[in-house]
């Protein structure tokens, strides 16, 4: 008797809130976390932004899964892993190497949760037929914009309750010493670890989930008829191609830099929301800092998104190339209002972070359709899968430097320079040649 087959709604939503939540533990929950226990801006820059290495180099490893075991056993296997690898961030937490010992452990999460999305997105293709994976699209984008808030927003707030409310710990305040001065001290670590552990049995209840409710496609196979030598001498040739396509300098330029401003920018806002006001900052709690970049700035990246797509959807990517190029370096300018005037009222300095969180949104939306319209040909697919690793390092690079960068200008000078970077961005876009058709609705 063959098995009723399992609904999409009963694995989709879990999936790709199971695809985000890691991702935006190493990117961004880290550096929160990192700030929160007295790293240097420098180094939160320069080793979170290696973390990006792993979703860089994710096209060279992509074909492997494909060729050993199923997507289905690669999902699995990866989040019960990155359960155990942040049950080893959060151990690891209280000791004094904590930052040398927990960046090796992020270094795991990073690569499984970057093999997770490729198992991930190719179990969605293999247990969906086209009718359902263009219906569930929308699902899945809408459920990992729910595991971001959840991520930077709830979680943060939570790691900033506990901050204030050691006696809340319970079991664990029997770590903290007895004086207030030692008790207070300890409080941040053990607020931090408390929600790694949460985030680990998470990610362990994922899995377990999971192992029983994804289905068993017919088509979810190991490819045992393709060689290893075979698999390499095709990834080669796929990998050439991307490069020989029109205009490949300037999509590639286009990929690395249209974010160069954003990718600085992203390494220091939290830092300067934390910084006290005499260093600069806007001295905000790791609670506020969940609410107003986690959960309203999320909220505004989202709306932007959802608003570029529609109008793109109407007059194509070439008619809004431009606008939305600017929108996603004007709005930049409200970090250097803010680092001038550094405002106490928390509502201007919610206003100030939606504007130029949606304007992120709004102009990202040109960002993923041209990687689209690049990727369009005969190795769709795989070209897809370059573009987004162009797209990490853009993000890499840049935020490498960014933290050297603003303890040399301080933060009002610091912002300043992302605004005159905003110039690159639009020197990249300049040189894209794009078919108007694009984007437009078929009549």
């Amino acid at each position: 008797m063959k098995n009723k087959p399992t609904s999409p709604w009963c694995w989709i939503p879990s999936l790709y809130f199971a695809e985000a939540l890691p991702y935006v533990a190493v990117m961004t929950i880290s550096v929160i976390m990192y700030k929160r226990l007295g790293i240097s801006n420098v180094d939160i820059a320069l080793y979170t932004s290696w973390l990006y290495l792993p979703w860089v180099i994710k096209p060279f490893w992509s074909p492997f899964v494909d060729l050993l075991k199923t997507k289905r056993w690669w999902v699995i296997s990866m989040q019960f892993l990155i359960g155990a690898g942040l049950a080893g961030i959060a151990f690891t937490i209280p000791f004094p190497f904590f930052f040398q010992a927990s960046l090796a452990v992020f270094w795991l999460v990073a690569f499984s949760s970057a093999t997770h999305d490729i198992a991930a997105d190719g179990f969605y293709m293999l247990g969906l037929d086209s009718h359902q994976q263009a219906f569930f699209v929308g699902i899945r984008s809408t459920f990992y914009r729910i595991a971001t808030i959840a991520g930077q927003g709830l979680l943060i707030m939570f790691a900033g309750w506990l901050e204030t409310h050691p006696e809340k710990m319970e079991r664990l305040q029997n770590l903290i010493s007895s004086g207030p001065e030692n008790g207070n001290v300890l409080a941040i670590p053990l607020a931090w670890s408390f929600t790694f552990y949460l985030m680990a049995g998470l990610f362990i209840a994922f899995g377990l989930y999971h192992r029983y409710i994804l289905p068993r496609p017919d088509n979810d196979k190991p490819t045992v008829s393709v060689t290893a030598t075979r698999l390499v001498k095709e990834f080669f040739e796929t990998f050439l191609s991307f490069f020989r396509k029109k205009q490949a300098w300037a999509a590639i330029l286009f990929m690395l830099f249209y974010r160069f401003p954003e990718a600085q920018l992203v390494k220091l806002v939290t830092p300067f929301l934390i910084d006290p006001r005499e260093a600069g900052g806007l001295g905000l709690t790791t609670s506020q800092i969940g609410w107003t970049y986690g959960t309203l700035g999320i909220a505004g990246l989202t709306i932007g998104g959802i608003i570029g797509g529609i109008v793109a959807s109407r007059g194509g990517l070439k008619k809004w190339l431009w606008p939305m190029a600017l929108s996603i370096t004007l709005p930049n300018i409200v970090y250097v209002y803010l680092s001038m005037m550094q405002p106490e009222n928390f509502v201007v300095i919610d206003i100030c972070v939606f504007i130029e969180q949606f304007g992120y949104g709004f102009g990202f939306t040109a960002y993923m359709l041209y990687l689209i319209y690049y990727s369009e040909g005969e190795y769709k697919t795989a070209h897809y899968a370059i573009c987004t690793g162009f797209m990490a390092l853009g993000m890499m690079l840049p935020g490498m430097i960014a933290g050297w960068l603003q303890e040399k200008l301080g933060y009002e000078h610091f912002f300043g320079w992302v605004m005159a970077s905003c110039a690159i961005t639009l020197l990249a876009t300049a040189f894209l040649k794009i078919d108007p058709a694009f984007g437009k609705k078929k009549k």
